[in-house]
């Protein structure tokens, strides 16, 4: 059976992700298979196994961080917030239905089995199981029946690091009010602490570091230093959603209020002079050379939203490119209907910028696609011919009777473009063609294209997945890692 280590976090965005993501690829490189494992992830960003089972996209970067194929052994439990108090609940990859918060509350005690079963499949195939937690372990209306924080630990008998985040401020009071809520038996399983995304010397931060381990009788394992680093983020705490900064070619990505699988664009972030920019109102949009409108988790609620804030009318005035992705796609068309109440039922008007009808229905597509480029026209017409890869994953089945944008290999068409107007279901298609569309931004706008470089995202990531560890390696005292891993500490 593996031996297990959890990552916990004072708080939500701590960087409990990036250290686990970082401590898989560590052990890799030390000659160890490793795992990762969430027992339960809230998330609108997620991914579809080959499979075609969901689970979320930290556990797949973590695990490509390991050098292993993601499974959903690694993720038994996905959240996927409908809304403020709501969300779709799945288990082994598979949709249960939707809950809202107090009954699920009151049911997840039941999905133990579920999540025992998994690990313990995990468990007799790697060496070291690397465990992340979710928000804080200290959320003490919440530990009553914890399955993903401290009663994970103790299902899986593990050892915690607690990770805290000094860029944010008080870190000390994160790790501390963080141990002091703990009782004994849990207080007992924090062999060590860390201290995230610290900027400055470390020196000026040793008289704190002496005292904190004082206070909570914990030794300070390490302090990891601000990076930036071209890795999927988790979460709507995103970072990447703060930029403004625009640049030689600028795109600008509607951020929804229920967002999802927005690392479909962090692409054309690996490609020098472009910027890419979240907007959520009308002024924030200027004049991009490109739109996206993302996927969504509730595509008729998001509709509206960019109905009434202006939104929609600034896009479908806008003389620049449009590409939606999934649920955007959706909005492009003429009309939504959701007979079946997937979402709130009813039917709503479309933005109308494409010949399409969209209707809901309660089976979810979730399948692994390849294909290529066909019947493209406008400005991103010089993509025709050109192979991607992605996934699919949405509630909805569209209809057009125009030519479709993308031939896929199992045989479906997918998408329309339509002037400068394009939309597909494939998450992921950017990945393979991202030079290509900056290309062709450049060509409109009449800027030198030559320089731009193709990115081979594959390669990319396994450099930055080094690149990541390296830096951790650094940081940490791995020998007492190792320690605690064996708990010989």
């Amino acid at each position: 059976m593996a031996k297990a280590i959890m990552i916990q976090g004072t708080m939500s965005n701590a960087g409990k992700s990036i250290i686990a993501a970082a401590l898989c690829r560590i052990f890799k490189q030390d000659g160890f298979k490793a795992a990762p494992f969430k027992s339960q992830n809230m998330a609108l960003n997620s991914y579809i196994t080959d499979e075609g089972l969901e689970m979320g996209r930290a556990q797949v970067v973590q695990a490509e961080a390991a050098g292993v194929k993601p499974s959903v052994l690694m993720n038994p439990i996905l959240l996927k917030p409908t809304n403020d108090k709501g969300s779709q609940v799945i288990v082994n990859g598979e949709v249960q239905g939707d809950m809202n918060a107090v009954d699920y509350f009151k049911y997840k005690k039941k999905l133990v089995p579920d999540i025992m079963k998994a690990y313990n499949k995990l468990s007799e195939m790697y060496d070291i199981i690397v465990i992340e937690g979710a928000g804080s372990p200290a959320e003490i209306n919440l530990k009553q029946d914890d399955i993903v924080n401290m009663g994970m630990a103790k299902m899986a008998d593990a050892p915690v690091l607690l990770v805290g985040d000094i860029d944010r401020g008080g870190v000390f009071a994160q790790l501390y009010g963080t141990v002091m809520l703990l009782d004994d038996e849990e207080k007992s399983r924090i062999k060590g602490t860390i201290i995230n995304k610290f900027r400055g010397d470390v020196e000026i931060l040793r008289p704190g570091l002496d005292m904190i381990e004082n206070l909570t009788n914990v030794p300070v394992v390490g302090v990891v230093p601000y990076g930036h680093f071209m890795i999927d983020d988790e979460d709507s705490l995103s970072e990447r959603f703060e930029n403004k900064t625009v640049n030689v070619i600028d795109i600008a990505v509607v951020r929804f209020p229920r967002i999802s699988n927005f690392t479909d664009f962090n692409v054309f972030e690996c490609i020098d002079g472009v910027s890419v920019r979240y907007v959520n109102n009308v002024s924030e949009i200027g004049n991009p050379d490109m739109i996206i409108l993302p996927g969504s988790k509730n595509t008729v609620a998001d509709l509206l939203w960019m109905r009434e804030n202006g939104i929609e009318a600034a896009v479908k005035k806008s003389k620049c490119p449009i590409f939606g992705i999934c649920g955007g796609y959706q909005m492009l068309g003429e009309k939504i209907t959701d007979t079946d109440g997937v979402e709130n039922g009813g039917s709503v008007r479309g933005m109308g910028l494409l010949p399409m009808k969209t209707e809901f229905k309660t089976e979810k597509t979730r399948t692994i696609v390849n294909g290529v480029f066909e019947n493209m026209t406008g400005t991103l017409k010089s993509l025709n011919g050109t192979e991607f890869e992605g996934y699919e994953i949405h509630m909805g089945k569209s209809e057009f009777s125009v030519p479709y944008m993308t031939k896929l290999s199992n045989g479906k068409q997918d998408g329309i473009s339509q002037g400068d107007v394009y939309g597909s279901y494939v998450h992921g298609i950017f990945d393979k063609c991202a030079d290509k569309i900056v290309k062709c931004l450049c060509d409109k706008k009449g800027i030198d294209s030559t320089k731009i470089k193709s990115i081979d995202m594959a390669e990319l990531k396994e450099r930055e997945y080094d690149r990541l560890a390296d830096m951790v390696r650094e940081s940490l005292d791995m020998d007492l890692i190792y320690k605690i891993i064996n708990k010989e500490v």
